[in-house]
């Protein structure tokens, strides 16, 4: 399955709830997930745990690698800041 393809999935009651049974494909890793609706669209997101949180904003983090030289750059050109003394 491609992410253009749907798949087709089974609902089902359980007690109280509906559930759907997802295929092996889009199992998460996580214990919990959020879940929202958009129109007739209903949406689910994996929860990170902390430590999934972390690894995943160290990941980020690690994208702007440089970027403090880039504000160190060169600034001979600029003018003098001005003075409110």
């Amino acid at each position: 399955m491609t992410a253009l393809t749907p798949s087709i999935a089974k609902v089902f009651t359980t007690g109280r709830s509906q559930a759907v049974r997802l295929p092996k494909e889009f199992r998460f890793s996580t214990q919990e997930v959020y879940i929202e609706r958009k129109g007739n669209t209903v949406i689910l997101r994996p929860k990170l745990d902390k430590d999934q949180w972390w690894a995943e904003m160290e990941k980020i983090l690690d994208s702007f690698e440089g970027m403090p030289d880039e504000i160190d750059r060169d600034r001979s050109g600029l003018s003098d800041p001005v003075s409110f003394d």
